[in-house]
């Protein structure tokens, strides 16, 4: 899965080298149209050599950028590429989709060392984070892409990306895909790196609107944000040398979490839970049930999790 990691770590690919050839426009349109019988939605660009460095790395810097490498010669890369695409409209500008050609852009698949296809990566401030290879479903898709926002938002790429191809959905549907002006407060604060300002504007919000599912969520995201950033570098051996230890035992769940290990973190809790009593059962219980508000619901690890948890209990 995606790994936080991944984003800083020394030998990362640095694709800010790739920029564009003299004299060629930024912003120029991409050649071709949408590949493999894909239909391109709203936040769909269908990337070549010269427009690389506007299309990915600098958009990168604010918004989180998909990078499909697809062939029309490779089982896979149509289907990929329709599932992509419907699920970067359904998301609404939370990331954008650059769909590569490598027949078309050889020097952009050496780049990043292609090797088959279809090929999944994102680019956040202009470096590679690995996602998957190979078809997926739409599911699996969207675990990649959750997990990848996650690591996006602890590395502070927070925008939301302004429709860049054709109107995937007629008006009234752009309008319910706007993003909702009642969150903008807690965003813009975690966009500024103000994690008390974001946190504060989220539990408001649950205040006004306790069943608020998309605030619970934020500040979820968001206490989990800090907690991780202030973890002490020797958080893992204090938790390995004292099993009982259950601040330890929580932060690391949270640095597994965020590192994109969703299944140990989990598990890591569950078990905790399944030793301890009282007071501390409850808040590890918490605990993991705020994890599971971060990755979401609809995530079937949360349900295979929950199911555990309910066997811990009882």
């Amino acid at each position: 899965m995606v790994s936080q990691s991944n984003f800083s770590r020394p030998g990362a690919i640095d694709l800010s080298a790739l920029r564009k050839p003299a004299g060629a426009p930024a912003g120029a349109p991409a050649a071709g149209g949408s590949a493999g019988g894909s239909a391109a939605g709203s936040y769909v660009l269908n990337v070549s050599e010269p427009t690389f460095q506007s299309d990915v790395i600098e958009r990168s810097l604010q918004v989180p950028v998909v990078v499909e490498f697809w062939s029309p010669r490779a089982p896979g890369s149509a289907e990929l590429g329709q599932v992509l695409s419907k699920l970067s409209t359904e998301y609404a500008g939370k990331f954008v989709l650059a769909r590569i050609d490598i027949d078309a852009n050889p020097q952009l698949a050496q780049a990043v060392g292609v090797q088959s296809v279809p090929l999944v990566i994102a680019v956040l401030r202009g470096q590679v984070v690995p996602l998957f290879q190979g078809p997926l479903g739409e599911a699996e898709a969207r675990q990649y892409l959750d997990q990848l926002l996650t690591v996006a938002v602890a590395n502070g790429v927070t925008g939301r990306a302004e429709p860049v191809g054709a109107p995937a959905e007629a008006p009234a549907s752009e309008e319910e895909d706007a993003p909702n002006p009642r969150y903008a407060k807690a965003e813009d604060a975690v966009g500024a790196g103000d994690l008390e300002g974001a946190i504060a504007a989220y539990e408001e919000l649950i205040k006004e609107t306790p069943n608020d599912a998309e605030a619970k969520s934020g500040l979820a995201r968001v206490q989990l944000w800090k907690r991780t950033q202030e973890a002490p570098a020797d958080v893992r051996t204090r938790a390995a040398d004292n099993p009982g230890d259950i601040e330890a035992q929580m932060l690391v769940a949270d640095v597994d979490l965020m590192g994109g290990h969703v299944e140990d973190a989990f598990s890591r809790l569950i078990t905790v839970i399944q030793t301890t009593a009282g007071d501390e059962r409850n808040t590890v219980r918490l605990h993991l049930l705020e994890l599971f508000e971060v990755v979401g619901a609809e995530d079937e690890r949360v349900g295979k999790a929950r199911r555990r948890l309910m066997a811990a209990l009882f």
